[in-house]
């Protein structure tokens, strides 16, 4: 199924959008722009303001200052109804006593559109969502993820320039929020429709969006393709937001030995990793001393040592046995450090295991601010 006829995929701009309830500030001056045909993901922690965000755009939510524009039109003030985007909610939002065809085309009946119209409609979005052989069936005889098919379906019947999605996977179990995973971005490329998607759940950020957004306490922390984000977070809450398991980040302090300059990590014995030139050049030339070191548990090499980068030891704490792999957790003086090992890997806890970072893709934070030295 290609993009309806009536169908126009329009961009969306968030322009310095605040929104507050009396003195609270929960949504702190976001500024977004999403392009004609992109699927981009607002991801973070409870609390955050991405869904709020998500329903100033659809209108369901007064901004108290800045402006949103969908297309060509300033939307401040225009009703949810003529904004011409169709919203799917985490709770299915179906009409109980209607069939799974009625519950579809409920909304262009509202509309006045001819029955050839709706009936045309309604069976391109039955087709592109497998749901031929459940459209006499009510909600409560449908599976969680066929009601979530049908308010998918729902929404595309009306052909939107603009699909906004508010947590819609998070009452699905494991297996079903992956086959949704997998369809939603099918039906995107199908639908070359511009998608505005609502997630605590980094999965589903790094799998669906051509471009992620980071928000945290209110504010867009980092805006960029999934694997920007996670191979260049720029700070440290995206570093252990973004990732699973989370980055590894060591508290320490700037020192040289010997002509080198490197990290001494806090509580570790004198524990030193060294840094490569470019990093400690960041680091010095922001003015850090106290800085937090960070790599991913996959960048982390078990029994290695080398004479410029000797290896650090930890005590095993606990074995995550994952299949195709293990996750070591040690402890590095105050630090716990994340490895990577193979499935056959397991030694007993409290093995005393020496360890080494890749010294190519080690990440550097100011310790007061923890952003990113390099981008500071």
């Amino acid at each position: 199924m290609t993009r309806p006829a009536g169908g126009r995929a329009a961009p969306v701009e968030l322009v310095h959008v605040q929104k507050r309830y009396g003195d609270v500030v929960v949504v702190d001056d976001v500024s977004l722009r999403i392009d004609a045909g992109e699927f981009v993901v607002l991801v973070g922690p409870s609390g955050c303001g991405k869904s709020t965000t998500l329903r100033m755009v659809a209108g369901l939510e007064t901004i108290s200052s800045g402006d949103i524009i969908i297309g060509d039109r300033r939307v401040n003030d225009v009703p949810p109804a003529d904004r011409d985007i169709a919203m799917v909610f985490q709770s299915y939002a179906l009409y109980p006593h209607m069939s799974v065809r009625d519950n579809m085309a409920f909304a262009l009946k509202l509309r006045n559109m001819s029955p050839d119209d709706i009936t045309s409609r309604v069976n391109a979005a039955v087709a592109t969502l497998g749901l031929g052989s459940l459209l006499d069936r009510t909600p409560k005889q449908l599976s969680g993820g066929q009601r979530q098919r049908v308010a998918i379906g729902r929404a595309i019947v009306r052909e939107p320039s603009v699909f906004l999605f508010d947590e819609p996977l998070s009452n699905l179990d494991a297996a079903l929020r992956s086959e949704m995973r997998r369809e939603l971005a099918a039906l995107h490329r199908r639908l070359a429709a511009t998608m505005l998607y609502v997630t605590h759940d980094q999965v589903e950020a790094m799998t669906l969006g051509d471009r992620i957004v980071v928000m945290n306490r209110g504010r867009i922390v980092q805006v960029g393709t999934p694997n920007d984000v996670y191979m260049h977070p720029r700070d440290t809450f995206v570093a252990s937001f973004v990732g699973n398991p989370s980055m590894n980040l060591l508290p320490g302090a700037l020192v040289d030995r010997e002509g080198v300059t490197g990290v001494q990590l806090a509580d570790a014995d004198g524990a030193w990793v060294s840094l490569p030139p470019s990093l400690a050049k960041a680091a010095r030339t922001g003015g850090a001393a106290d800085v937090v070191l960070g790599i991913r548990h996959e960048d982390v090499i078990v029994d290695g040592s080398t004479p410029n980068n000797p290896a650090l030891t930890g005590s095993l704490e606990l074995v995550e046995p994952l299949g195709h792999q293990h996750l070591l957790h040690l402890r590095v003086g105050s630090s716990t450090v994340t490895v990577r090992a193979a499935p056959g890997e397991r030694p007993p806890l409290g093995t005393i295991l020496p360890v080494r970072f890749d010294p190519a893709r080690l990440h550097l934070f100011n310790g007061r601010t923890g952003v990113d030295v390099t981008t500071a």
